[in-house]
């Protein structure tokens, strides 16, 4: 394997990395400035990096073929850098752009987080990249800051729509726990989610189905969301009280926007619901939670796929307590809440059931709750 004094000859000033994650509950929330529930995995994004005088960036992934990217942080705008480079090159733009002096740096990336998964791949770049060039740079912002940046970074400089879920789970979940999120005013609490306690096990089922949320389908639904909120008059569909919807759901003419908004509202109390439940000591029980939660993206918000179905019907059909698409969708991850003692039976009949509907064999793996970003040991 490549090493970072090979590639640039010297040796790096530090390592940082940063996780993917998994999201518990509320899916399509975050740019509604609603709740979420996400928790760090274990597969991290690692960024080696030195700093550099010269005002230039040098990136290299060991997991991508075509070599170095090499950009001028004075000639950085938004869709001037093609590829998986721009997410880096994004988050040096977001933090000179925010008044930040950065110099350049040379940094090589090594990452165990599938991409295309719905697991937030690009995040975790984006948030290890902050966390370096904010050391680097002697810089020290806050975790709240390194997710801000880094989402400005995807919106402005990539191009995509996202909120900021994605980034705040990278960049200040704890291990062991889940954390729940008003992506409002970014009010968090980490909320312990001992799943072993209960005998219970969250497995991650990456049906290797490859999304792209920036063929427009993505953006097609915030826009939904936004067309939603103005027809009521609200900033933010979370400003529509659940016992509400039906009088909200009887103004909007159009069934699309119809369908996105009951989801959006629904999906909020849904993350309520397993705060409450979580917060009594009874992780079991939201099983049924996740279920509807599926149920409520597939048909309201229609962002699910055949293979995440698939996960889903089976694993329930196999005795799972409860299972559901995690991430934007188009494809990507189902996460399946089980009995530890059950856990391999119900990984089987999914991978089974894969086969016999002649699609490609899904990864399965437990979902650990981890910590978020960090600097490591060289």
């Amino acid at each position: 394997m490549t090493t970072f004094d090979e590639l640039f000859g010297r040796d790096p000033e530090g390592l940082w990395a940063a996780p993917g994650r998994v999201n518990l509950i509320g899916e399509h929330t975050d740019y509604n400035e609603g709740y979420v529930m996400p928790f760090a995995l274990p597969h991290t994004v690692r960024a080696t990096a030195a700093g550099r005088a010269d005002g230039r960036l040098r990136l290299h992934s060991l997991g991508v073929e075509g070599g170095t990217v090499e950009v001028a942080l004075d000639g950085l705008a938004p869709g001037g850098v093609p590829g998986w480079a721009a997410y880096p090159a994004g988050v040096a733009w977001a933090l000179r752009d925010a008044g930040h002096d950065i110099g350049g740096a040379d940094i090589l990336f090594d990452s165990d987080v599938p991409t295309g998964a719905g697991l937030s791949s690009s995040a975790a770049i984006e948030v290890a990249t902050a966390l370096a060039l904010s050391d680097l740079n002697g810089l020290g912002l806050p975790p709240d800051e390194l997710a801000r940046l880094s989402q400005r970074a995807e919106n402005d400089f990539v191009g995509m729509p996202c909120g900021i879920l994605d980034q705040m789970a990278s960049a200040s979940c704890s291990a062991g726990h889940v954390l729940h999120l008003d992506t409002r005013d970014l009010g968090r609490r980490q909320v312990p989610f001992a799943m072993a306690l209960e005998g219970l096990r969250l497995l991650v089922v990456d049906t290797q189905v490859k999304h792209s949320h920036a063929d427009g389908a993505y953006a097609t639904r915030r826009a939904e969301c936004e067309a939603g909120a103005a027809a009521l008059g609200v900033p933010y569909l979370r400003d529509v009280a659940h016992e509400k919807l039906a009088d909200a759901l009887g103004r909007l003419e159009d069934e699309a926007v119809r369908r996105r908004v009951r989801h959006v509202v629904t999906e909020n109390r849904r993350v309520e619901r397993v705060i409450e439940l979580l917060d009594a000591g009874r992780a079991r029980e939201i099983g049924p939670v996740l279920t509807e939660g599926h149920a409520s993206l597939r048909d309201d918000f229609e962002v699910s796929c055949p293979e995440l179905d698939l996960v889903v019907e089976v694993a329930n059909a196999a005795g799972a307590l409860g299972a559901r698409m995690t991430g934007g969708g188009f494809g990507g991850s189902a996460i399946v809440l089980v009995d530890e003692d059950a856990a391999g039976a119900i990984g089987t009949a999914v991978t089974d059931a894969f086969g016999a509907a002649g699609y490609r064999a899904p990864r399965v793996f437990e979902a650990i709750p981890s910590p978020g970003a960090r600097r490591l040991p060289l």
